[in-house]
Order: C-alpha cells, then structure tokens, then sequence
C-alpha cells in the first residue's frame, strides 16, 4: 500500500498528484474487502463512495470543515483517510474501532449515526450554530437515495431551504436501496439516469445554459467536459436548493473539480452524484444486497460463511407464510428491510400482500394501522432499534385505537458487532408502559411459531421481540400445528427449591443450561419463562413465594424499565429477594453477540457465578 500507508490525516491527502488518486482508490478498496471479509460489516456500501470519500477529504478541511455521513456505513474509507488505519483491523470487534462515525472515536467523526435520514437536520444544526457562534468553516452531509424515502430527510431540506443556509448536501445514487428500489422518489431519480432522459433534459436547457456565465465560464463547458449536467432538479430548487448533476461518483477528477467550483457557493446546494454499490468487487457489485451487511466471507470466491444454525429470522418466514395461507387477511410489511426481516419468501408467495415503505418506520406502523383499521391483519416486520423511530406511531395510531396490528421486533436485545445504534436494548422498557399491547418474547423458535399463531388471532395489537441468530435448537418442526396460547401465561420450565431464575425471552435457554449445571452439584434452581411481558403473570411470581424467596431476574433489554422491575413491583413488600441481571443504564459497545453476552452476565457461566454468590451470601441483594 504504497500511497494508503503514507496518509495519517487528510491533509496528507492534499500533497499526493491527482493521476495517483485512482491508485490510492484502489489500495482503499483492498484493504476494505481484506479486512470485512475477515470480520464481517458493510461492505457494498463503503465501496461504492471510495472515490467521493477521497474527493471530500481531498476538498475540504477536516476537522475544521464538517463531514456528516447518513446512515454511516460508507464510512469505512473516512476511517482509512482520518488516522485509523493502524486500527483498522480491530474494526467491529470488541475493544476496537467502530463499524459507524463516532464522535467519541474521533475528532474527524462531525456526528454519529447508525439510523437513517439524520445527516440533512444535523448538518443544518452544524451550519446554524457555525453562523450564530460567527466562526468560519463547511458543513457538508452526505445522504444515499435510499435515505431519501425517510420523512426526517424532508424535514431538514425544507428547513434548511427556509434558513437559507451555506451547506452542501451530496445526494449518493446508488440506484439500490438495502434491498430494492421504493417509493416515486426513487423511480424519479432512476428515470434521471437514463440516456433518452439526459438528452431531452440537456435539449431543453441547452439554450438557456449557453447564456449563462458562471465563475467566468460557461455553464455548458462543465456540462460537456465532466458529463455534469444543469437540471431543473425542481422538487430540491423548490425547497430553496441550488442542484447539479447528476454527475459520476467514481471520477475522482470530475469530483474534485465540480466540489471546489461550488463548495465556495452561498446558500444550500445539493449535489446528486451516481455510484455503483459494491464498486471494484464483483461478487458485491453483482449481489449489493447480500454484501450490505455481511458475515465474514472468502475474500477469493466472495462466498460467505454461513451459519447452519436455523434462526428466528428464518423460521419467521416460514411461519407467517404457512399461515398467509390459511388467512388471505394477513399482510406483511417491511421498511426497507425484507431480506433483514425474513419477509422475502412471503413477497415471493404473495407479492400483492406484501408492501416494501422504504427506509419509513414511522410510516410503516401507521400505514399498518389503517391497513389494521380496514379489517386486515398486518404483520410490520421492523429490527428493534428501529423501532424506536416509530414509537409514537405505536401509541398514537395502533395502541391507543387497539388496532389489531402484529408488531414483530427482530434483532432484539444484543445484536453484536453493528454496536450502540443497533442494539435492541429498550424495546420492553418504552413499551411496556404503553396500553393495549401484548407483548410476548419468544424462549426458542417453537415458542415463536405459537405467539406468531396467537398474535393473528388477538383482537388488540401485539409485539413479538426475538433477537438476532437463533437459539442453538438443532430442529425445528416447521409443519407443527401451532398452538394458541393463552395471554400472560408463564411456563414453568423447570422445578427447584434453592433459588428461582425468572426469564424471559432468549436468555431463558441459558437459564436452564445454568440450573441442569447446578442440579450436578444437587443445587435445586427453578427457572420460569414469562413469555408474556404484558399481561405479565403476577400469580406464577407471587406463587414463587411458597418455594424460595430468592429470586434472580434475567432479560436481555434494560434493567431501567424492564422486566425485572416488574418483578420486583409485584413482590413489593413481601420479603423476597431480588437480584437483576441484564443491560446496565449505558449505550452498550461492539462485539461479538457471545462475548457480550458473558461480559454482561447473560452467559449460562456467569448465570451460575451469580447462583452460587446468592446461595453464599457474597452478593448484596437488591
């Protein structure tokens, strides 16, 4: 890496020849694909914005200037170029740096982000505080086409058309969302990049473009010389924008050029470029989508490594499509996200069931809701921290009318190397307060089938929140008939006299792993699943009592707001003993799902650890 290894900061970048930037591209992209396919992470993303990457750092100075990347996960090359690269190795990993911008990370990282839609609103604050604190630098945010279908992107373009703002928004079309194209916007910018549509556009300016100077020359050279082509671009002028483009986003030359002409510019501009997702690796150029977010792979044949063990995800699938076939009401919906949630053989089966928002969680719930209100039966298939974007939606449109929507929570809990911005730590803690929701959380993939059966049969709206992988079952019966259970029922999964584990969701496997462990040392420890968060058991807990009043709570959400203070509300009072285990009041940090799990006592080990110190007395219960 004979240019990547001589850059340390940006400014490095600056002394280096433009004929040697392609090289440098080059030397980027290998050591992005060398480094994901040994520890996973978002691959096709990165490598379709190396050239903008290189161009912004190469034009503006960071970290004076701001740099505010959407969504964060193309910001691998910014890592390469910004003083991380000694580290790079590390990335994703425990300990190590993060797969996303992270303002404590790095002086370089303006804001972070790891949701959708944000980078237009923050770089408008960055601009808006610039101004008012009378100091003097750049503000640029990039934002994929994808992220354009969320609301908040709209929120900030016409708030920052209205304040009139210096910034530049650098709009990435990569033709291809997460998973496919959405929305009217996107078939807009895809009718853009067509020759015929080029050339009636550039027909229809031409004449009004030759009479026009700008900085001195003519509009058109720029036109004709870089393929950068001047277009009404009205839905972004209307919101008080100066356009150009669409121009090539892997032309570093052209770039570089277009970028020092305008950055200089007073007002808010937006610059729309086209890139290729998964550019300079052919397996992710041919296959974007399984490269978005992907395992570690062989770096030769492109071939991923795949896990054998059947997931939550993957028996969701078959689970709401087996039963799509006996109930024509019910209706699969996704933000942006069928292939992450399992919904692609649903599409595939019943494609006029299925309805893919785009990158729109919060519209997504009340969509489902009038879906809901018109007799349907939706199932709103969205990861958990996504979630949280939908959260009044949830109350304001499904829970508070009791419309009978199926709200399914995947990735819920630790999700592992994707860190902070996407673990699904507090689905139970903001949703446990809200009314009318069933809430039900899985043990295993069996569970899962029954609470997918009972959900669709409930006259009120329900969540299902399982998390990410699966819970080590070797089989899973997938022509059972599924059984109705009862709201609110708990299950008693094993007896004992000492101690009683109280679970629920995934971590009550590790729960019975632990009490078959202690029962070889004749400890005697009960283990109760919940399955049912609302309405919660309190008889299964008071019942408790009559064996042992020494009980451990165990959750992988929050402890603030979570199961086990509903625990410890129910036995207010009556002497027990209580001790938590679950997510501390922090944004938990990257690493592997296992790991994570052990350090933070969710482990079967360290459930025993916790056992035998309350047996002893070594443990202050709370």
């Amino acid at each position: 890496m004979a240019i990547l290894e001589k850059i340390e900061k940006p400014s490095d970048l600056k002394i280096i020849k433009k004929e040697l930037l392609p090289q440098l591209a080059q030397e980027i992209r290998d050591e992005i694909i060398r480094v994901v396919s040994n520890n996973g992470g978002h691959l096709a993303s990165s490598l379709g914005v190396v050239e903008l990457t290189i161009a912004l750092h190469y034009c503006f100075d960071l970290p004076q200037d701001k740099l505010i990347w959407d969504v964060g996960h193309q910001a691998y090359a910014h890592k390469l170029l910004t003083g991380r690269r000694d580290r790079f190795d590390t990335l994703r990993q425990l300990g190590g740096i993060s797969g996303f911008p992270k303002i404590s990370e790095s002086r370089y990282d303006s804001f972070g982000a790891g949701h959708s839609s944000v980078s237009i609103s923050a770089g408008l604050g960055y601009a808006t505080a610039r101004d008012l604190n009378n100091e003097i630098y750049k503000v640029v945010s990039v934002i994929g086409d994808g992220a354009m279908t969320g609301g908040l992107a709209f929120e900030g373009l016409q708030n920052a058309g209205h304040l009139d703002k210096d910034m530049l928004v650098v709009l990435n079309d990569n033709q291809m969302f997460i998973s496919q194209r959405v929305g009217a916007l996107a078939a807009y910018l895809a009718k853009l990049l067509t020759a015929g549509t080029f050339k009636k556009v550039e027909d229809r300016v031409r004449k009004f473009t030759s009479r026009i100077k700008f900085w001195g020359f003519s509009v058109m050279k720029i036109v004709n010389r870089f393929k950068v082509m001047l277009f009404p671009g009205m839905l972004f002028e209307e919101m008080g924008f100066a356009y150009f483009g669409p121009i090539d986003g892997h032309n570093i030359n052209s770039l570089i050029e277009i970028l020092g002409k305008i950055k200089d510019l007073k007002g808010p501009v937006l610059l729309h470029i086209v890139t290729k997702k998964g550019k300079g690796y052919k397996p992710a150029e041919d296959n974007p989508t399984k490269f978005h977010g992907v395992g570690p792979f062989n770096l030769i044949t492109g071939e991923i490594n795949q896990s054998k063990k059947i997931s939550y995800t993957d028996v969701f699938s078959e689970t709401l499509a087996k039963l799509a076939e006996e109930d024509e009401k019910i209706v699969a919906i996704t933000a942006a996200m069928p292939e992450g949630t399992g919904l692609t053989k649903f599409a595939k089966e019943y494609p006029k069931r299925f309805f893919d928002v785009g990158i729109a969680e919060s519209h997504a719930i009340t969509f489902s809701a009038g879906l809901a209100a018109a007799g349907l039966k939706p199932v709103c298939a969205i990861y958990s921290t996504f979630m949280q974007r939908g959260l009044d939606n949830v109350i304001h449109d499904v829970a508070l009318q009791n419309l009978p929507v199926i709200m399914v929570l995947d990735r819920a809990g630790l999700v592992g190397e994707d860190g902070g911005t996407h673990h699904g730590a507090f689905d139970l803690s903001y949703l446990k307060g809200i009314p009318n929701l069933t809430i039900m959380c899985p043990a295993n993939e069996h569970e899962l089938q029954d609470m997918l059966k009972t959900a669709v049969n409930l006259k009120g709206p329900s969540v299902i929140r399982y998390p990410r992988g699966g819970s080590g079952l070797l089989e899973i019966n997938r022509s059972k008939n599924f059984e109705i259970l009862q709201p609110g029922k708990a299950k008693i999964e094993k007896a004992g006299s000492d101690i009683c584990l109280v679970a629920i969701g995934n971590p009550v496997n590790a729960c019975i792993e632990a009490a078959n462990n202690l029962e070889k040392n004749n400890i005697k420890v009960a283990v109760i699943n919940m399955r049912f968060l609302k309405p919660f058991d309190e008889q299964a807990v008071k019942n408790i009592l009559k064996i042992t009043n020494t009980i451990i709570t165990v959750e992988e959400n929050a402890l603030l707001g979570g199961m086990g203070e509903t625990v410890k509300s129910v036995l207010s009072g009556t002497g027990a003993q209580i001790y938590s285990i679950g997510l501390p009041d922090i944004f938990v940090e990257h690493g592997a799902q296992n790991i994570l799990r052990d350090k933070y006592g969710l482990s079967a080990e360290k459930i025993e650890e916790k056992v035998l110190k309350l047996l002893k007395k070594e443990i202050n219960l709370i």
